[in-house]
């Protein structure tokens, strides 16, 4: 029998040790049936929401509801303050309610924040967001584009005819622009440019017989996977006058745009 020496049988050992596995470990990992691991859809970029109470400034406020500036010292940083919407989960959705009396007209404003949570590993935070708010866009209703229109007439009255009367009496509601001279296409309810990354309004009229009409703008945008709701109401003291529609959809927009900023902080 040869004799092999110590140093060389260890240095065979190793060779074929060497050979059967490989260098990269593929051999196991490429094995059939062994388990795979899918990449979970990536999470939203807001995990917390922000105080919606604190979200608008004092000088915001005092021009969004005039009504606060008539009002003794202590009872304006009461209004001020606003009125936190009760949630079951802060983390996941706040609101904050603000009013306002005035001789003329009372106002309110309120805000309305949610995060949404994606609990599909196949979509993302910011996918799940979308739909949420595709569907709040789709049951807005808003009227088709201009050149949808026949003769540019307001998608809601598309033979451009009066209202007839079951609509002017009793409790109606109506998508509308200027009080004052009908509706106009640019302030007709329709999607936003420019705000957040996607974004619409909607602007209801509500017609409640003799009494006095009241107007809300609704401002609706989504920033990554958080939806964000402005709403601005004003009901005239008189029961002949109709809110401005220019008025309170600017300063709607103008509000909701320091809200996005806010939320990029």
């Amino acid at each position: 029998m040869a004799y092999v020496p110590g140093a060389a049988l260890l240095a065979a050992l190793v060779v074929g040790c060497s050979a059967g596995t490989g260098t990269d470990g593929s051999a196991a990992d490429s094995r059939p049936g062994g388990p795979t691991a899918s990449p979970a859809a990536p999470a939203g970029k807001y995990r917390t929401l922000p105080d919606p109470c604190r979200s608008v400034a004092h000088s915001t406020l005092k021009d969004l509801l005039p009504g606060v500036a008539e009002l003794p010292e202590d009872q304006q940083e009461k209004a001020y303050a606003g009125t936190a919407s009760v949630t079951y989960d802060t983390d996941r959705r706040v609101g904050c309610t603000w009013k306002a009396e005035a001789p003329d007209s009372s106002r309110s404003l309120s805000l309305d924040f949610e995060r949404v949570v994606s609990y599909d590993t196949s979509v993302s935070d910011d996918d799940r967001a979308d739909e949420v708010y595709g569907k709040k866009e789709a049951a807005a209703h808003l009227p088709s584009s201009p050149s949808d229109s026949p003769s540019g007439s307001p998608s809601d009255s598309p033979s451009g005819s009066a209202p007839s009367d079951e609509e002017t009496d009793g409790e109606t509601d109506g998508k509308s622009g200027d009080g004052a001279t009908g509706a106009t296409e640019d302030l007709q309810p329709r999607v936003l440019d420019n705000l957040g990354d996607a974004a619409f309004l909607d602007d209801l009229l509500i017609q409640a017989g003799s009494t006095a009409q009241h107007r809300t703008v609704s401002v609706v945008f989504r920033t990554s996977n958080v939806i964000v709701t402005v709403q601005y109401t004003e009901q005239p003291a008189l029961s002949t006058e109709i809110p401005d529609s220019k008025e309170l959809q600017e300063k709607a927009q103008a509000l909701a745009r320091k809200l996005v900023d806010k939320f990029s902080e």
